[in-house]
């Protein structure tokens, strides 16, 4: 991961001094080539950022042959219910079995 995030950043590096030397000085504001560059350096370096911040694989580490106990299998049902003044209402109630 980090030889691709270093491929990244050279490549960001060489294509802003390629374009930073190509284009012409003008006092007006120009969404270009700069602009351009801009975006897809932000979205590389947020890229290299995000990557690093989050794990390689979707699951935790797993130590050990045996598997771990979720515990029992819970499940929500719906359940009328009434209320101090007689109203009746639905409600959602877990249930572990």
């Amino acid at each position: 991961m980090t030889r691709i995030a270093s491929a990244c950043l050279a490549v960001a590096t060489l294509a802003s001094v390629t374009l930073a030397g190509a284009a012409p000085a003008e006092a007006r504001w120009r969404a270009g080539p700069a602009f351009a560059l801009g975006a897809v350096g932000g979205l590389a370096l947020g890229s290299v950022i995000a990557a690093g911040a989050r794990p390689a694989y979707g699951y935790g580490p797993v130590y050990g042959d045996a598997p771990v106990d979720a515990g029992p299998d819970c499940y929500t049902v719906r359940r009328r219910m009434i209320d101090a003044f007689g109203d009746v209402y639905i409600r959602r109630v877990r249930v572990c079995d």
